[in-house]
């Protein structure tokens, strides 16, 4: 054998002679066989799995893609051969390429969620924000355009190099989705499958021109904010009471029995009759109105709407029987003048005397607004 044929010899044995690729990861979206400096060998086998796909790049562009399946590079049964303009020099010769194995598997448990609320109007609640989070699957559909497109020359991609923008990218499906459908707030929960799908649909008409196509999508939450789930929450309350008219008696003799009961000395004892009185005032609206209703006999009575949600209600009523806000704001005198101050005035609007309760300085018991001396020690107050 001559020195030029042993040269050969160990030239060939550095060529590759089997291509394949085991995914350990479970994560990896592209991955670049270690071909730099190597040549493929004539005759080499490759070996594509289920789930996979071979890609062939040479001279910077996508040559051939190779399902599941076991190919031998011979010269005659792979379309490669009528693609590479490497085999000019003969099928003795080797080749250089790039090959990148593209998982095609499908991709579960993706997240998404919104970042920042989603902003829409709903019929119930008027303007509402809105977050929502959920999950989706991932599969690669067109291997080489995906390549082209999102994975370029990286040795290897995984699904945390996409995750973003794809986030991005539904997020902004996902509100468009919402205000298309305009679904009130309180039927959301039971359109969750009917939402992911119109999501779905959507999303894939973006994620097609990256070679990927979302073959699942869930919606697992929609939260609303908390003050409009506390509405929610009393409106519950109010169609589970049913006669929100008795209801509101009974709230203003409870009310009333405890006034009644308070012990709390000269002090306590004014306030509770000042919250006695109060109470019986109110009684006395809604049990008048309730006379008034009788004596107008088939009379319609007269309605003023809610100032929160604008539902009519009967004259007079201090509660909305809708969702259970207040018809009027309440009023209270003034502790010291008797001026009438809105109720949770902090201080008084004539003569500037401090409404909140103060407390003892010898015992620390809390001590009524206006009290001179302390309940409970008899300290004089300040």
């Amino acid at each position: 054998m001559s020195i030029f044929d042993k040269v050969k010899e160990a030239a060939m044995n550095q060529f590759i002679e089997v291509i394949e690729w085991l995914d350990n990861t479970g994560d990896t979206m592209v991955y670049r066989f270690p071909v730099a400096g190597q040549e493929i060998k004539n005759g080499a086998q490759l070996i594509v799995r289920e789930s996979q796909a071979a890609v062939f790049v040479y001279e910077g562009q996508v040559a051939d893609v190779f399902t599941p399946g076991k190919y031998t590079i011979d010269g005659g049964n792979t379309p490669i051969l009528s693609k590479l303009g490497a085999w000019k020099f003969g099928f003795n010769s080797p080749f250089k390429s790039e090959v990148y194995f593209v998982n095609t598997k499908q991709f579960t448990d993706m997240k998404w969620g919104t970042s920042n609320p989603v902003m829409l109007r709903d019929a119930d609640f008027g303007i509402v924000r809105l977050r929502a989070f959920g999950g989706y699957s991932l599969t690669i559909k067109d291997p080489s355009e995906f390549i082209k497109q999102i994975a370029g020359t990286n040795a290897q991609f995984s699904t945390d190099d996409i995750e973003g923008q794809l986030k991005r990218a539904i997020v902004t499906e996902f509100s468009d989705a919402l205000g298309e459908l305009k679904i009130p707030a309180l039927d959301l929960a039971s359109q969750y499958k009917e939402i992911g799908e119109q999501i779905r649909g959507q999303i894939n008409g973006d994620f097609g021109s990256w070679g990927l196509e979302v073959t699942k999508f869930f919606v697992e939450n929609v939260s609303l904010p908390p003050e409009v789930e506390a509405a929610m929450d009393k409106r519950a309350q109010m169609g589970a009471l049913g006669d929100a008219q008795r209801y509101m008696q009974f709230q203003a003799a409870d009310a009333l029995r405890d006034a009644a009961q308070n012990e709390g000395g000269g002090a306590g004892l004014g306030a509770g009759l000042g919250a006695g009185f109060a109470v019986g005032g109110q009684m006395a609206n809604v049990f008048g109105q309730q006379a008034a209703g009788s004596a107008g006999g088939g009379q319609a009575a007269a309605t003023v709407p809610c100032p929160a949600c604008g539902k009519a209600n009967a004259a007079g009523a201090k509660f909305c029987a809708e969702c259970g806000g207040k018809m009027e704001i309440a009023q209270v005198p003034c502790v010291k003048c008797g001026a009438q101050l809105r109720e949770g005035a902090k201080f008084c609007s004539e003569c500037g005397s401090s409404q909140e309760k103060q407390k003892c300085t010898g015992c620390q018991a809390e001590l009524a607004p206006g009290a001179k001396f302390c309940p409970e020690c008899g300290t004089k107050t300040e």
